[in-house]
């Protein structure tokens, strides 16, 4: 989602008071970006975003104040290793919109070392799409099926999955695994799966 419909979005559905609390705090956040301290003011309304926002709108609420303050990929960083795990999340949520190249991609393959869904659902967005490398996305993609988060987390993948006869084979593997442990595979490998071998069906 862009950065203007998320903004849409939330002037929509928060409360007044949240409203003119997430304003102010943008309005902080630009007028005092990047660094100052041993914590920004914009890392202190990270933290209170959860309560002020509600938990359902506080992943935009912090994308939003992450962008306001040019937050740059050491501030994303620092947030990442010392914020909560709802700080890790809107971290990954808000490199596609901050970071233009792949200096992020430690933040994105440390949370896929987790088992934490939202963190690793977060870190197969766009930004995955665009920089992981063939290795790591295939990867990425067996860790949503192992961990149950779901394919449709997972940006880009009809563009990188298709007729990827790795992925394919290393798809072919874990369900062989499944199977032989008398454990389900889950449903979005076919999916996958289908994806993988799309060009290679339609040639034979």
């Amino acid at each position: 989602m862009s950065l203007g419909a998320l903004r849409e979005d939330l002037d929509a559905h928060l409360e007044p008071a949240a409203r003119t609390w997430l304003q102010r705090a943008l309005g902080e956040a630009a007028d005092h970006p990047g660094g100052h301290g041993p914590i920004s003011v914009w890392e202190l309304r990270l933290a209170e975003a959860g309560r002020r926002c509600g938990g359902r709108h506080a992943d935009a609420a912090r994308v939003l104040i992450l962008h306001a303050a040019r937050a740059d990929t050491a501030a994303l960083t620092r947030v990442y290793r010392q914020g909560t795990a709802a700080e890790r999340r809107a971290v990954l949520l808000a490199l596609p919109h901050l970071v233009p190249g792949a200096d992020a991609i430690p933040l994105v393959e440390d949370a896929l070392r987790t088992n934490d869904t939202r963190l690793i659902a977060a870190a197969v967005g766009p930004y995955a799409a665009r920089h992981l490398d063939a290795h790591g996305w295939r990867h990425a993609v067996l860790k949503c099926l192992f961990t149950g988060v779901p394919v449709d987390a997972v940006a880009g993948l009809a563009e990188r999955a298709r007729a990827d006869t790795e992925l394919a084979r290393m798809l072919g593997d874990f369900a062989a695994e499944r199977t032989a442990a008398d454990r389900p595979v889950p449903s979005g490998l076919y999916r996958v799966l289908a994806l993988a071998t799309a060009e290679t069906r339609k040639e034979s």
